[in-house]
């Protein structure tokens, strides 16, 4: 792509790229999503940082529209907790009426705390269903894909914001974004560019 526009361009420049402006897309795209569901599917998937595994939790809604996520250490009741909080500061989401996850021992504790400290609605009820996480179960492998080819994250910091370049990209490409098809490339691009105030 540089090549075509006649630039040299360096593998680490790249590498700067991302982690300049992943997380700047991925914050200046959330006012232009649309509205989640009120039906969540909560999961973690397994990342490489360095030489061990690391968690990254996230939400969908039950059509598989991603609602939010957080890259953690650890995979506890502190985590939980940390990410029912995070997930409720999402602009585009609606109040919960369910939420679905796995068996993990973490969930019932930290979701009956997140309730009591009024994190998550009094009337939310938690299922853990097995497979009515198959839905977040598919939207993993995009992200897995992705992190992938990238064989594997060397620091922590570098996975985080790398991840919520991934993570904004995709929901780009689901659809996620009002007024905007997931299948139009072009138009896609220029949305990204709009967020930037770029000219076509």
């Amino acid at each position: 792509m540089m090549r075509e526009r006649g630039l040299t361009v360096d593998h680490v420049t790249v590498f700067r790229w991302v982690q300049r402006y992943a997380p700047e897309i991925n914050r200046r795209m959330r006012p232009h999503l649309k509205m989640s569901g009120a039906s969540y599917r909560l999961d973690e998937t397994y990342v490489k940082v360095g030489k061990t595994w690391k968690y990254l939790y996230r939400a969908v809604d039950s059509a598989a529209q991603t609602i939010d996520f957080m890259l953690s250490a650890k995979r506890d009741v502190s985590a939980a907790k940390r990410f029912f909080k995070k997930l409720m500061r999402a602009d585009h989401r609606r109040l919960p009426f369910t939420i679905g996850t796995d068996k993990h021992a973490s969930y019932p504790e930290a979701f009956a705390t997140s309730v009591k400290e009024k994190i998550l609605p009094a009337d939310c009820k938690l299922r853990r269903v097995k497979y009515l996480n198959n839905v977040i179960e598919q939207d993993h492998r995009a992200i897995r894909r992705r992190w992938r080819a990238m064989q594997c994250f060397r620091s922590f910091h570098t996975a985080e914001r790398t991840l919520e370049g991934v993570e904004a990209l995709h929901m780009i490409g689901k659809g996620q974004v009002k007024r905007l098809d997931g299948r139009d490339t072009v138009g896609q691009v220029k949305f990204v560019e709009s967020l930037f105030g770029i000219a076509a």
